[in-house]
């Protein structure tokens, strides 16, 4: 059985929480919190074993096998090597350092400690990624030759976002979503990558993203902090296309063909949240000694991360770096 810890006890340590309480495959063993009586309202509310008020004392407990690291990411470079230093193998929310630079450094350093190192970029690691390759391996909508993408949340409340010492912003927080997404659907080589963005505050409030791959495919994406966006990705092809119910979380996916008449529509596996999947992932990764998961492997979070570096610097930005 593999102990979980956490670290970090906001709102997305949450989701994880109630996640793997309810799976077989781990144990929710550990909290940390920046303050003591938080980490233990946290375990009592969840049932963890464990609750800690500092990051450096839950990583000195020999128990824990492996560590979700669930603070802004700003901080993640840091928690993760903290963690890969205590000889802890980790899971690390998106995305997943703030630059390709820090998550070069990552990489290397878990290589070295013979630790798993992963992103939990959950859409990755969902069944519905199957589904959708399968449909367009079956030749259903045809030839795929382009998609359209949004990502947005109404996020005026959430500090973070708009904090540009925490590396705020609408790119790596939901941005980085649409980017995997054209990724995993038209694969790895892209030809052009262009964009546009709306600031506030000091931070990207929202931004369109063009990115051409191999055969010309090109993908059409906006993503946004300021508004509630539909979420729908539309594939589509020379016979046909696919829309996906929720990019983020799919609920649901239909394929029409070329008179626009739906032709059938995929329901989504039940789950508990859609986290459970990362961590199965990274189970099976440690279980079988591997320092990376295949459902997102290590050359693929770089190269997300340089596209982003990218696109920040074709705006002049300059985005906070936490050491």
């Amino acid at each position: 059985m593999i102990r979980m810890a956490i670290l970090g006890a906001g709102a997305i340590a949450n989701k994880m929480a109630s996640t793997i309480t309810k799976m077989e495959q781990v144990e929710a063993y550990a909290i940390a919190a920046r303050e003591l009586a938080r980490a233990e309202a946290f375990a009592k509310q969840y049932g963890f074993t464990k609750a800690y008020g500092s990051y450096e004392e839950m990583l000195a407990d020999e128990a824990v096998d492996l560590v979700y690291v669930a603070v802004p990411h700003s901080h993640h470079y840091k928690m993760a090597k903290m963690c890969l230093e205590a000889g802890k193998h980790v899971l690390c929310e998106k995305a997943f350092t703030v630059n390709a630079e820090q998550a070069r450094e990552l990489f290397q350093l878990a290589e070295s400690k013979k630790l798993l190192l992963t992103e939990a970029i959950w859409t990755r690691y969902m069944p519905s990624r199957k589904i959708i390759d399968d449909v367009i391996k079956s030749g259903a909508i045809g030839e795929v030759t382009s998609l359209t993408a949004n990502l947005g949340y109404e996020l005026s409340a959430v500090k973070r976002i708009w904090d540009p010492k925490l590396a705020g912003g609408a790119l790596l927080d939901v941005g980085v979503y649409l980017i995997n997404f054209a990724r995993m659907v038209f694969g790895e080589r892209v030809k052009s990558v262009t964009s546009s963005a709306v600031f506030q505050g000091g931070v990207d409030k929202s931004e369109d993203i063009v990115m051409v791959f191999d055969q010309d495919k090109m993908a059409v994406m906006h993503c946004n902090v300021a508004a509630v966006l539909n979420r729908r990705g539309c594939i589509f092809g020379t016979r046909g296309y696919m829309e996906i119910i929720n990019i983020n979380n799919p609920e649901e996916i239909r394929v029409y063909d070329e008179e626009y008449r739906e032709a059938v529509s995929y329901p989504i596996p039940e789950q508990i949240t859609g986290y459970e999947y990362e961590v199965e992932a990274c189970v099976r990764a440690i279980e079988n000694g591997d320092l990376e998961c295949p459902e997102m492997p290590h050359a693929e979070t770089i190269r997300v991360l340089e596209i982003m570096d990218g696109i920040r610097k074709d705006w002049g930005y300059e985005i906070a770096v936490t050491e």
